[in-house]
């Protein structure tokens, strides 16, 4: 019986296997470049001197970035200091915690003062409690809203009377700070004048006059 012409398939080192969707490039011998490369090389092409200059160059841009990233951060802390001296932000937060059930209770204080019995400010270690806490403690975020709230009405009662422009609320909005500016000038003038000791801030007395704005 003659014998059988079909081919055994044998295994060989550099055949890919028929079931392997892409090559295998980790091979020494995978698509014959394997063998041009270094010991170092992991099958790349050598570092062109273009290449090795940048490399070189890198701790001079990563110290540059560390530099500018430093006066970055000095420039914000100078600017936060700057700030915070004309306008203390770190204050302004305390004046601002409210909750809705603080504006209720104040909205109905400023309402119905006679109702009100108590109205001494809570303290905690010589420093006044959040403005949630305490219903007579001062805030802005009433007077705020408050105060927008006029401008809008005042620019609805222009509306009404078809007196209404853009410059007029303007103007209106101008002259209600203008008007709590002077007010808050007369205060601490009269209270320097009568040489008052006060714990009362500034920002305690633009408060509580701009519970006004309420009504």
């Amino acid at each position: 019986m003659p014998a059988s012409k079909r081919r055994i398939p044998v295994s060989q080192p550099g055949m890919a296997d028929p079931h392997q969707l892409f090559d295998d490039t980790s091979s020494a011998q995978s698509r014959g470049y394997g063998a041009q490369r270094g010991p170092s090389s992991l099958g790349y092409p050598a570092p062109s001197p273009s290449s090795q200059a940048a490399f070189l160059d890198d701790p001079v841009s990563n110290m540059a970035m560390a530099y500018g990233s430093s006066l970055a951060a000095q420039g914000k802390e100078l600017v936060d200091k700057n700030i915070d001296r004309f306008i203390p932000i770190t204050k302004l937060k305390y004046y601002f915690a409210v909750d809705t059930l603080y504006v209720g209770k104040k909205l109905g204080l400023l309402f119905f003062p006679y109702l009100h019995q108590d109205w001494e400010v809570q303290y905690q270690q010589d420093t006044p409690v959040a403005p949630r806490f305490d219903v007579n403690a001062p805030d802005l975020y009433i007077p705020a809203m408050a105060f927008i709230t006029y401008v809008l009405v005042a620019g609805l009662a222009l509306g009404t009377q078809d007196r209404f422009s853009p410059d007029l609320l303007g103007l209106q909005a101008s002259s209600a700070l203008a008007w709590l500016t002077l007010e808050v000038l007369a205060i601490l003038l009269s209270l320097y004048l009568v040489t008052v000791n006060t714990d009362l801030t500034t920002i305690d007395l633009v408060a509580f006059l701009g519970y006004k704005y309420v009504g």
